[in-house]
């Protein structure tokens, strides 16, 4: 994967998937990108309309708490997000995650602030906060999670591999 590079959308600890794919509108689950115009208006209201292509979110502890159900990392994702950094992740909402191609950084997230404009080496475990002008890393994913985001997720993983081809 390349280099990703965006802006930095700050949220708080607990952000579960209620807040990411509100439960209210529960009746768009059949229509992923009509609900994607509503990721996470229960933590920020103006997320969805605001964010842009290649942002991305930013959390705290236990980020993607709650129902185990891939709406809330696929909406993430279909919204344009191109990667989610926390200090943790429930465990479902990180392999979810990958499954669906979307990028989970666990790092610490102190030094990073709302509007701060990052560039980050999925390959060499590096954020640059190039706003601030410092460098943060994180445990880089291991290589056959980097294969299946590289893929686009594990269902695109698998046909392109006619299987799973992980070493």
């Amino acid at each position: 994967m390349e280099e990703l590079k965006g802006k930095a959308w700050k949220f708080g600890d607990d952000i579960s998937t209620d807040h990411i794919a509100p439960g209210r509108l529960f009746h768009l689950r059949t229509d992923l990108p009509e609900l994607a115009k509503h990721v996470l208006e229960d933590a920020d209201p103006e997320f969805a309309s605001k964010m842009k292509k290649g942002d991305f979110v930013v959390g705290g502890r236990n980020f993607g708490l709650g129902s185990s159900r891939e709406h809330a990392p696929r909406i993430i994702k279909i919204a344009g997000v191109s990667a989610v950094l926390a200090k943790s992740f429930a465990r479902i909402f990180f392999r979810n995650s990958i499954n669906v191609g979307l990028p989970v950084l666990v790092c610490d997230t102190d030094k990073i602030d709302l509007g701060d404009e990052l560039e980050i080496d999925l390959a060499k475990g590096i954020i640059k906060d190039t706003t601030k002008e410092i460098e943060l890393t994180f445990q880089p994913l291991p290589p056959a999670m980097v294969r299946i985001l590289s893929d686009g997720g594990i269902v695109e993983h698998y046909k392109k591999h006619n299987g799973f081809k992980l070493d």
